[in-house]
């Protein structure tokens, strides 16, 4: 590839296969010219290059004649290359078109030092560097030596300020607690967002001067849905399930909460579905406070048990003097 000099592959610039329609070409511009603009970039002289890359490649893609012309002779460099010397293309070697545009039949690349000045002068592109560059260093052979040629780089115009939108998904735990988050957006940028804490679905948070054009960025949070806890307003809503013996016989259990597990105490004869509180253990409000947790007991019964555990529950049935079943026989 060492002949092909200053060669621009236009399709690998925007990352699009040979056969793309004229429709993915535009799409993939105008992704890839928001994730690299100037005004997005501020001091960033690659993300400018790239930027004008864009623009070089989107303007020859774009444009169904200089699309042809360009994979035709695209072909011949990748097998030949250029000359690779100073001489000056011939006029004969190409003949102007009715509409202003250079016929491709009798144009030979190879005349040419460099893919830049092929690009200029027989397809018509603005190239990235801004101005047209001849092959003996002077001027363009076949124009007047009075008449002053400058290119500029065919740049998307600049984009009023807007505010947008995107959505941010995040667990429980998360948005309980807050803190910094590296998100990534469609368009590629990569962000740290300082999050509050205690955080709920539906909460906007704005992120200043990153929308378009210097607006704002205003992300609108999901708070993904716990498989333990519930929130209900500033409370959380858990179950805990506890043994029959538990149950009967009360005592200490523990029970999971977002600032880690705690011991609490159950009475004897707890009931399924009978709720405890466990104070300042809720969610933060937006007066600074923090609601409570409700613990709903469900007693549970063992599908496997042991043998040993088999004859104390024999043992038990047979001496037990609790009939819950008693006042529906009458």
């Amino acid at each position: 590839m060492q002949n092909l000099q200053n060669f621009r592959d236009y399709y690998e610039i925007l990352g699009i296969s040979k056969d793309a329609s004229s429709e993915e070409i535009k799409k993939v511009y105008r992704r890839l010219a928001r994730q690299y603009h100037p005004d997005l970039n501020p001091g960033n002289k690659a993300a400018e290059d790239k930027f004008k890359d864009i623009g070089e490649a989107y303007e020859v893609l774009s444009d169904t004649a200089k699309r042809s012309q360009y994979d035709q002779f695209s072909r011949y460099w990748k097998q030949k290359g250029f000359a690779g010397n100073k001489q000056t293309p011939k006029a004969k070697s190409w003949q102007s078109g009715a509409n202003g545009r250079n016929e491709n039949q009798d144009v030979d690349p190879s005349q040419f030092a460099d893919f830049e000045s092929f690009i200029n002068q027989v397809i018509g592109v603005n190239n990235k560097n801004g101005a047209s560059k001849s092959n003996n260093g002077n001027s363009d052979p076949y124009r007047s030596p009075r008449t002053k040629v400058a290119y500029t780089v065919n740049t998307p115009p600049r984009t009023n300020r807007r505010d947008i939108e995107a959505r941010l998904t995040i667990p429980l735990e998360k948005a309980y607690q807050g803190g910094n988050e590296r998100i990534r957006l469609e368009d590629g940028r990569s962000l740290e967002v300082t999050m509050p804490s205690g955080m709920v679905t539906g909460q906007t948070i704005r992120l200043r001067n990153q929308g378009v054009g210097g607006g704002d960025l205003y992300l609108k949070i999901t708070v993904e849905p716990h498989p333990l806890f519930k929130l209900d307003g500033s409370n959380i809503v858990c179950q805990v399930p506890v043994t029959p013996s538990e149950a009967v016989l009360g005592g200490q259990v523990e029970a999971p909460t977002l600032d880690g597990p705690v011991k609490m105490t159950i009475p004897p004869g707890v009931r399924s579905g009978q709720k405890f509180r466990l104070g300042n253990k809720g969610y933060p409000s937006d007066d600074g406070k923090r609601g409570d947790q409700l613990v709903e007991i469900q007693i549970v019964t063992p599908k496997n048990i042991s043998q040993e555990e088999r004859e104390l529950y024999e043992k038990l049935r047979q001496i037990e003097t609790f009939k819950p079943r008693a006042d529906l026989i009458g």
